[in-house]
């Protein structure tokens, strides 16, 4: 038994979530993987193709279609909302640029329940469009759910297409991640990972969006609303580990994952989150570089270019409630053994030893 098996396996135990899967790995596959637990406390035990909604970790993903776009030339990064969204001309609004979205330095507010007073997606539009700024533009990092619809509705505007069919057609495709989707079907809702009990839906939710803004607006946003499995993000993190050539040419992944808020508090990339000094989701053992994102349902996506490594960690966190704050510790543990998992790997592939022998046969695959 690993001790990542161990780690998730406790944190089952003490309940911070039913079920939880994994997998710790490089450019060309896991070295650790697995998975622990239910779908939800009374439900059916995991599989390894059971569907999770990944919450935020959308917010990279939609990043990825959105510098994907800006390399093609159909929208700039210092494109303004104005440019592409009239309604939001003469608002205080018009002048933020796409890189302020993607970084958090908008000054929009996040975590804004919207939803409690604007039930309809034009409504609620509406109201993120009248939201009040609550920082100048480029002066603070807040992280900021409704600055990613409004990048989400740019994106659309730029080019004509929905943003689900970019996310597919500019990240899924490229890479074979076949189940990662917004709106579930009824084959994936059958495969699907249990969240809340809501109190504002009244119901157990599976295998609909956990995140109440994006359940009216219709399932879709940059902000939240993709469902995925192991499989499709480990191929997503180790498509970045090898350094995305897959969905970006070198420069264009490294612009992403550079941190563009190192004056400020937090350190943010384009969409992605940096590993701040001090508690960082990602541990301290991550290199300085790396980089990642969370969700609010107990996800999470961490790469590190230089090691050439990545981390993917799934879990029903807010099941069947999302008080629970031991995801916090219990996913700095993950990331920290993830690390220095993949530190003894690298250093066993130089040795004569059996571990080193079969990572280093995978590395010459």
């Amino acid at each position: 038994m690993s001790t990542l098996t161990e780690l998730l396996a406790e944190g089952r135990r003490e309940r911070v979530y039913s079920g939880a899967a994994w997998s710790v790995g490089h450019a060309h596959g896991p070295l650790d993987r697995g998975w622990t637990g239910s779908r939800s406390w009374d439900g059916p035990p995991l599989d390894g193709d059971d569907v999770w909604d990944l919450a935020s970790v959308t917010k990279p993903i939609a990043g990825l279609a959105v510098m994907a776009l800006a390399e093609r030339g159909a929208l700039g990064l210092d494109d303004t909302v104005g440019t592409y969204l009239p309604g939001y001309r003469g608002g205080d609004k018009a002048d933020l640029t796409v890189r302020q979205l993607l970084t958090h330095t908008s000054g929009i507010p996040g975590q804004v329940p919207l939803y409690r007073d604007h039930p309809t997606r034009a409504a609620l539009l509406d109201a993120v469009r009248l939201l009040p700024l609550t920082a100048a533009p480029g002066t603070r990092v807040q992280y900021s759910s409704q600055g990613f619809i409004i990048l989400g509705l740019v994106a659309e505007a730029a080019t004509g297409q929905p943003l689900d069919e970019l996310v597919e057609r500019l990240v899924c495709a490229p890479l074979g991640m076949r189940d990662t989707v917004f709106r579930p079907d009824a084959g994936r809702r059958a495969r699907a990972v249990a969240t809340e009990d809501c109190p504002w839906r009244r119901r157990l939710v599976v295998g609909e969006v956990h995140d109440e803004n994006a359940v009216v607006l219709g399932g879709v946003g940059a902000h939240a609303g993709l469902f995925s499995t192991l499989a499709d993000m480990e191929r997503l993190g180790a498509a970045l580990a090898a350094g995305g050539r897959d969905l970006l040419r070198p420069g264009t992944l490294a612009l992403m994952t550079a941190p563009h808020t190192d004056g400020l508090a937090l350190r943010r990339a384009l969409a992605w989150q940096g590993r701040d000094p001090v508690d960082s989701p990602a541990g301290e053992v991550f290199g300085p570089d790396s980089y990642g994102h969370t969700g609010f349902t107990g996800t999470s996506l961490w790469v590190d270019p230089a090691a050439r490594r990545y981390a993917v960690l799934l879990t029903n966190r807010v099941h069947p409630a999302r008080t629970g704050e031991g995801i916090t510790a219990l996913r700095r543990a993950f990331h920290d053994i993830a690390a220095r998992m993949t530190v003894d790997a690298a250093e066993d592939r130089h040795g004569t030893g059996q571990a080193g022998g079969r990572a280093g046969t995978r590395d010459g695959a």
